[in-house]
């Protein structure tokens, strides 16, 4: 388990966020593990806020050209690459070569399954922070201030230098099986960036119990909600939260209260008709707030000495 401190926000890290990060990367998620200190339990499967572990840690490698996923073939929320290192159970080593083979861009994220905290801010962090700096890999570090070198972005072509040179020390195990990935991390230049909530990761029933009950808290549950929801339903669509919170809290003060949910409700099938986006859910947001406000005037306008 990585050390977990609830303040702050996933992702957002204790500095702010380099420059622009590179204009395309690829993503290898490592997902083939045996789960040991769950029982064997299907980690990457397991579910937190409603959605599997190995779905949250998709939704923030979202903006990858290639993600590769090195593990056995599973249905998940965006279509992916898969991979799987030979033979299966070779180790986070053997995993990322097995990975790396189906990339092709310069910058390539690495990430395990079980990051529930992990979201697209941090990923971008994280390339913004190697596309600065000459360092051969960025990588989170934990509470702690250890190293999370399965959270981190690298230079696909130093990556895979090593790769071969460690490949070349073993010749009569070329796909190196049981290799440790600090073989790997130890002769890369590398920079760090802290992060104790994204860095969390879920290696026993304490650590989901632990992300469970993290993503209920008050400032962080509508957020999980609503991203669990477009999950779900198939939408990629960034709306004001903040200006729909508002409407509802106008329609049910101003008119009734079950007038909250029917009007976003609509707000949404006319934004829909209108083609989407967060434009089209603005400008009706606005048409039926300003509704409201007019059941507000009037209501407040009927007085007997009116």
């Amino acid at each position: 388990m990585t050390a977990y401190e609830p303040p702050g926000d996933p992702g957002a890290g204790t500095d702010p966020a380099p420059g622009p990060g590179p204009a395309g990367y690829d993503a290898v998620v490592l997902a083939g593990g045996a789960a040991r200190r769950l029982g064997g339990a299907d980690k990457p499967g397991l579910s937190v806020g409603g959605r599997a572990l190995l779905d949250r840690v998709l939704a923030a490698c979202a903006g990858a050209r290639t993600t590769v996923v090195v593990a056995a073939p599973r249905p998940t929320a965006r279509p992916v690459t898969w991979a799987r290192e030979d033979p299966p159970g070779g180790g986070p080593l053997a995993a990322l070569a097995a990975g790396l083979r189906h990339t092709t861009a310069e910058y390539v994220v690495v990430l395990s399954a079980d990051l529930p905290f992990l979201g697209e801010p941090t990923v971008a962090r994280l390339l913004s922070a190697l596309a600065a700096s000459e360092a051969d890999g960025v990588l989170l570090t934990d509470a702690d201030g250890r190293d999370q070198p399965l959270v981190a972005a690298y230079r696909a072509s130093a990556v895979r230098r090593e790769l071969a040179v460690l490949a070349g020390e073993r010749e009569e195990r070329p796909e190196l099986t049981g290799m440790p990935l600090r073989r790997l991390t130890g002769a890369l230049r590398l920079a760090r960036v802290p992060d104790a909530v994204a860095s969390f990761d879920c290696d026993t029933w304490d650590d989901i119990a632990t992300a469970r009950a993290r993503i209920r808290e008050h400032g962080h549950v509508l957020d999980e909600w609503i991203s669990a929801a477009k999950d779900e339903l198939g939408i990629d669509l960034d709306v004001d939260t903040g200006l729909l919170l508002d409407l509802a809290r106008d329609a049910a003060h101003g008119v009734a209260r079950p007038a909250a949910p029917l009007t976003t409700f609509l707000v949404g099938y006319v934004a829909g008709r209108a083609g989407g986006g967060p434009e089209a859910v603005a400008e009706a947001a606005r048409k039926a707030a300003a509704l409201a406000q007019r059941w507000a005037d009037e209501a407040n306008d009927a007085r007997p000495d009116a």
